[in-house]
């Protein structure tokens, strides 16, 4: 028998354990050093660039025994994540290819197993990105030219590829010519032949390519005094220049040209046969995009030139600058401070950089990547970090899109009021309006004097009336918003003879005398069904006057703030479904509430979105109501489109849930039947964690969702052919009427309605994209005017 103690068995095992924790600690600390040293190499430090990576070479060749998958795991991860540091990385794995020819091998291998799989997962930023880093390893003797310039060639075999969506065949050469920055110099010394074969494929297929799409995506009608380029047209471009220019650019770093000596002694890696994934029908490709231009060289008088439109460090600048944004949206004073740092900031004006880019994510169609608001709180933390210079090149920017808004997109320019309305609300409102003076002597639709409009409208939302009234000259006095104050009917002059007043007095008094809603149908059952003018829908089939009087005499009541009209809709919520039975009773509620509220656009606004979420109004009936006759004044009021695109997301908002709620019921349901057969064949009799009754949805109740799904599908496609046909007839009768009295039918009000039918299109994009057919088939046929139908062409155009 032991004579040994019980607990000392028990300090040995815990020894063990305690070590072998300390060991898993200390392994952990050495990672996350790694980690820290690879993120942070080649950021400003006291030592340059070369020495730094030198040392981390040391470093890491140490502990690549060890750590060797945690090391390549970095390093491709830093490929994607940071491909402004591109060059750095890349002089990395050089250098420690040229000690470690295994390692390199070893680092292509894991490069391209990232590249294929953000291919195969549809990943077009991380694959790019990963292809530029597998380019730019030929400049550091990592892998040879004649096996990159094969994987360029395969990438370019794409665009000959037959039924596939030009915007698959689009980003492929996209790709390839982003890339030849980097690595061009090296391919044009090594394999000039080759590289001109493969540009000159590149050329066949850019004069081909339809470029059906460019109108719709175009910030400006008008190329003057920029041209609105497509975005490879631009590039190719670009890269001609460079060819012209030898291959040679000014904006890429290159660390790894000090360390050619060592670099070039190292052995090559050669690229496997990498082969794009085929096209499926569920991968979704970039969309084209027209590039942005605000400034050129004579808009930027002092300190260093802006490159030229078609250098290729245009090109480089500010697609560093739109990743800068891409990284740091989230959090505006660092994005702010991450572009005002911008690496070569004294060879460039960054500012005016800086300024024409963001204006280029805000107005980049068919829709911004972000929150219009997010970038309009970027560019106030710029002009507080850089007082001195960048509010005047924001002010030079705003003259500049003030001048030639005349061609502006509609929808760039409702963003151009957003930005500038709430710009001015974080300068005290102090903008130099004297100045737009002549915008005064313009017709009111004219997009001058409706910019200044909008825009107060919007100021108001963010103040009071009073201080708009201050802030602009008196000259302004037509543009300035009304007073927003209800206009109830049952208390003005003319009240005596209105058929309801009688009722809406006593309504009056039993709500403020904290009635409840049978009482209020009680009140209301005697209002007669006749003697009410002011419905021409009215057709027996509900109470117009009814409605009027409920309508008006409630939200009057509640018209001291939002929250005082939700309580009261909310509180006679059944009587709001009671007479909203069909659809014609809700356009004459929402007919109502424009009455009401008319000098209150965001009154309106909120109003019928509280409606729409209540479900006391169908997405329809404001569809149809936007376009009746009563509202032909507002129709080109910014407000009144804001109402429509609310309900289509809505709608759209709606069918997306229903999709999702039924794809995770067939997912439960196909994982709770194939775990029970699982289990039945299991014959390890392991312990299974058990599917409960409530994880698994019945049959019937998956039947139920799909049904529910349907007919929101139905109520999706009603609402846009319902739009659409609307959006038709209106134009065709402006069309045609202009036709027969010989006048030019290219009136604002034209251009307004024309811009919001594509904004129509481009806003939903995704959700349209599904009706396409249908609409081509009941709406946009081939006899319909070419004015109208270019608009669909063009939308069509973006994806096929």
């Amino acid at each position: 028998m032991s004579r040994r103690r019980a607990h000392d068995t028990e300090d040995e095992g815990y020894d063990h354990r305690r070590n072998k924790r300390r060991r898993v600690s200390e392994n952990q600390e050495i990672e996350d050093r790694l980690e820290s040293l690879i993120l942070r190499v080649g950021e400003r430090s006291t030592s340059s660039v070369e020495s730094n990576l030198e040392g981390l070479v040391s470093v890491l060749e140490a502990d690549l025994g060890t750590f060797r998958l945690k090391i390549l795991r970095i390093l491709s991860d830093c490929a994607v994540r940071m491909p402004e540091k591109c060059t750095v990385y890349t002089t990395l794995v050089g250098l420690l290819n040229a000690k470690n020819y295994k390692f390199g091998g070893e680092f292509v291998d894991h490069m391209v197993k990232t590249f294929k799989e953000s291919l195969k997962m549809c990943r077009w930023d991380a694959a790019r990105y990963s292809l530029r880093f597998l380019a730019d390893l030929v400049n550091c003797h990592v892998i040879s030219a004649t096996s990159l310039l094969q994987l360029l060639d395969t990438m370019i075999d794409v665009s000959n590829e037959d039924t596939v969506p030009q915007v698959r065949r689009d980003w492929f050469v996209f790709a390839v010519l982003s890339t030849l920055p980097w690595v061009g110099r090296d391919l044009y010394e090594k394999k000039e032949s080759a590289l001109e074969s493969l540009l000159l494929r590149i050329e066949v297929y850019l004069n081909k390519r339809s470029k059906k799409h460019h109108n719709a995506l175009r910030v400006w009608s008008s190329d003057a005094p920029h041209p609105q380029e497509e975005y490879l047209d631009c590039l190719w471009a670009q890269i001609r220049k460079l060819r012209q220019d030898n291959w040679a650019e000014k904006h890429i770093p290159r660390p790894y040209l000090v360390f050619d000596s060592i670099l070039c002694e190292a052995l090559q890696h050669n690229l496997p046969t990498i082969v794009p994934p085929p096209h499926h029908d569920n991968f979704e490709y970039p969309m084209p995009w027209v590039v942005y231009r605000m400034f050129d060289y004579t808009d930027c008088p002092d300190g260093p030139n802006l490159p030229g439109a078609h250098s290729i460090e245009r090109f480089l600048i500010e697609e560093h600058l739109h990743h800068i944004i891409e990284t740091y949206h989230h959090e505006r004073k660092d994005c702010a401070a991450q572009l005002l740092s911008f690496p070569y900031k004294h060879k460039i004006p960054l500012e005016y950089c800086i300024v024409e880019v963001v204006f280029a994510e805000l107005f980049h169609m068919p829709t911004p990547r972000y929150l219009d608001i997010c970038y309009g709180s970027i560019l106030i933390e710029l002009c507080k970090l850089q007082p001195a210079t960048l509010p005047q090149v924001l002010a030079q920017a705003t003259e500049i899109l003030f001048m030639r808004i005349d061609s502006m997109n509609t929808s760039c320019f409702d963003r151009f009021v957003n930005w500038f309305s709430y710009h001015l609300s974080n300068f005290k409102f102090t903008w130099s309006w004297d100045e737009w003076d002549s915008c005064l002597l313009l017709d009111g639709e004219h997009p001058r004097p409706k910019f200044i409009q909008e825009v107060l409208q919007k100021c108001l939302r963010l103040s009071y009336h009073q201080r708009i009234t201050e802030m602009m000259p008196t000259t302004y006095a037509k543009l300035i918003p009304l007073t927003p104050v209800p206009n109830y009917k049952y208390a003005n002059e003319e009240a005596a003879s209105l058929p309801g007043t009688t009722v809406a007095h006593q309504l009056v008094v039993a709500i403020r005398q904290k009635c409840t809603p049978e009482e209020v149908v009680n009140i209301l059952k005697d209002i007669p069904n006749s003697g009410y003018s002011g419905e021409e829908m009215s057709d027996g089939s509900f109470n117009a006057l009814k409605i009027d009087v409920f309508v008006q005499t409630l939200l009057n009541l509640g018209s001291k703030s939002f929250s005082h009209s939700f309580a009261a809709i909310s509180k006679f919520h059944s009587v709001f479904r009671a007479l909203a039975e069909t659809e014609e009773a809700q356009i004459c509620i929402l007919h109502n509430i424009f009455e009401l509220w008319s000098s209150h656009q965001q009154m309106m606004v909120v109003l019928i979105d509280k409606l729409l979420k209540l479900q006391i109004v169908d997405c329809s009936a404001v569809a149809t109501w936007i376009f009746s006759k009563e509202m032909t004044g507002e129709f080109t009021k910014l407000y009144l489109w804001e109402i429509l695109h609310l309900t289509i997301k809505k709608m759209n908002k709606h069918v997306i849930k229903l999709n999702s709620e039924l794809s995770e019921a067939k997912d439960k349901l196909a994982k709770a039947d194939s775990s029970s057969s699982d289990s039945e064949d299991d014959s390890s009799h392991k312990r299974k964690k058990p599917i409960t009754h409530a994880d698994k949805p019945s049959e019937e109740v998956v039947e139920r969702m799909e049904e529910k799904l349907e007919a929101a599908n139905v109520n999706q496609k009603r609402l846009f052919l319902i739009v659409f046909q609307r959006f038709i007839m209106i134009l065709s009768e402006h069309l045609l009427r202009s036709d027969t009295d010989g006048r030019d039918p290219d009136t604002d009000w034209y251009r307004w309605t024309i811009g919001r039918l594509q904004q129509v299109f481009l806003m939903h994009h995704e959700q349209v994209q599904k009706y396409s057919s249908t609409l081509e088939t009941l709406l946009f046929t081939s006899d319909l005017d070419t004015h109208i139908l270019e608009v669909f062409q063009q939308f069509v155009a973006l994806r096929a």
